[in-house]
């Protein structure tokens, strides 16, 4: 049974996607707070409630209009999560959680590298953004992420799967350079220069001031190979896609995918901060049940 103080949240059962208590009190001094002087009537769900839904689409997969009873209106859930994206707050909160995770691994509160690559994934019909890539052969988006040395999320930036990686990694080197001035270095795969074009290089350290490396693959090796550096972001597009809505991408809106996946990023991050391991099923669950006699629940 649950332990978790819902009573802020007037919420019922906790799923295993829910916040614990121990998440709250990390997350909460993060989010906005209402200005009452500016009047308006009082909220009816509470913070934490908005967490524990969106949080619940994240790790099931399922339609906003699927939200259990137990949670908030689909229709709340996802303007909230709406408005935290229009007005920075998911943005806010993943880079204040990312520099505490990276500060309690004894790194330095800013990265100084980086990684970048890119991942195809496919989409349900419609929706902006949507194309065929023929490398991958995948009808649907591209993510285009640079993660640190940790693999924890920097930039992100969603496009058709049409665009070539260099094109994207010019969006996200952009991004980086803007918003991270202590990165110098960036590792990449071969796809983002080759014989056919290699401007990227140039370009990055022109302007941007920016190195980046390509981690090439020894042409004597066959099958998989874990290569130096690349490793780290292959893991984090693991980490990313054991979240049933990010498995495919669902979003009519490329923003709306580029939030989702700083969403999932920040559960990772609480999860890490709180010590606390990943319940990615109900097997503890389901081991407790089968191991329950009948005296026990004659007790119960």
């Amino acid at each position: 049974m649950c332990q978790c103080d819902n009573s802020e949240a007037v919420s019922g059962p906790c799923y295993p996607s829910s916040l614990t208590d121990e998440m709250w009190e990390i997350i909460q001094p993060l989010l906005p707070v209402r200005d009452l002087r500016k009047g308006g009537g009082v909220r009816e769900y509470g913070d934490r409630l908005v967490l524990d839904s969106v949080f619940y689409v994240l790790r099931s997969g399922c339609q906003w209009r699927m939200l259990p009873r137990d949670l908030m209106p689909w229709d709340a859930a996802h303007r909230w999560f709406t408005t935290w994206r229009r007005d920075g707050t998911w943005d806010r909160v993943h880079g204040e959680l990312r520099s505490w995770v990276r500060i309690a691994a004894g790194r330095d509160r800013e990265p100084s590298a980086a990684v970048i690559d890119a991942q195809s994934i496919k989409t349900s019909e419609g929706g902006e953004a949507r194309g065929f890539d023929a490398g991958k052969r995948t009808t649907g988006r591209k993510r285009h992420v640079i993660v640190d040395t940790m693999g924890l999320l920097l930039v992100v930036a969603v496009t058709s799967a049409s665009v070539q990686d260099r094109a994207g990694g010019r969006i996200v080197l952009t991004r980086l350079a803007a918003g991270f001035r202590t990165v110098a270095l960036v590792w990449a795969d071969g796809g983002y220069a080759n014989s056919v074009d290699s401007t990227l290089l140039s370009w990055a350290r022109d302007a941007l001031n920016l190195v980046v490396e390509i981690v090439k693959r020894t042409d004597d090796v066959k099958g998989f190979k874990v290569l130096p550096r690349r490793w780290v972001v292959e893991r984090s597009f693991g980490w990313l896609v054991r979240n049933r809505r990010l498995a495919r991408d669902y979003e009519r809106l490329s923003a709306t995918s580029e939030a989702m996946i700083k969403v999932a990023m920040i559960r990772l991050m609480l999860v890490r901060l709180v010590g606390q391991p990943s319940r990615w099923s109900h097997d503890s669950q389901r081991k407790a049940a089968r191991s329950t006699t009948v005296e026990d629940l004659i007790t119960a």
